[in-house]
């Protein structure tokens, strides 16, 4: 299956991007059959050739999630923009980790803290109630 999408060029910290079409099982920096654009992050630029683009979507050609949202935002085609789900990085979710955890201990003391109290003013009731039967 042929997929249309992004094929990372440039330096380090100035990225810029081809438009490739080519099979989805290749790496997006392998072989291509075809390029059918670019694209300039930065400068919000991009060359289109919106025939071929138009072509290989009619033959079936598949178009990844940031690519058709893109030709959309340029209006090469039309539709409704897709919702792109990143990968979280193991660091953040280890920091989520510590986070919740921290939370749920917080959570335990103040239970803890919350149970200390209750008997505390039990126990003063108690003694409350003790001292006025004496008398």
């Amino acid at each position: 299956m042929l997929t249309i999408r992004f094929n990372r060029v440039g330096k380090k910290n100035k990225a810029q991007f081809r438009i490739v079409l080519q099979e989805h099982t290749i790496t997006p920096g392998g072989r291509h059959v075809e390029v059918l654009g670019s694209w300039d992050p930065h400068l919000k630029k991009g060359v289109f050739k919106s025939e071929k683009i138009k072509e290989w979507i009619a033959k079936g050609a598949q178009v990844s999630d940031s690519v058709w949202n893109l030709l959309i935002k340029k209006g090469i085609i039309k539709g409704k923009k897709r919702s792109i789900k990143t990968k979280k990085s193991a660091e953040t979710e280890i920091k989520k980790e510590e986070n919740s955890t921290e939370i749920k201990l917080s959570g335990v003391e103040n239970e803890k803290n919350k149970k200390e109290s209750v008997q505390e003013t039990v126990v003063s009731e108690n003694k409350s109630q003790t001292e006025k039967k004496e008398q």
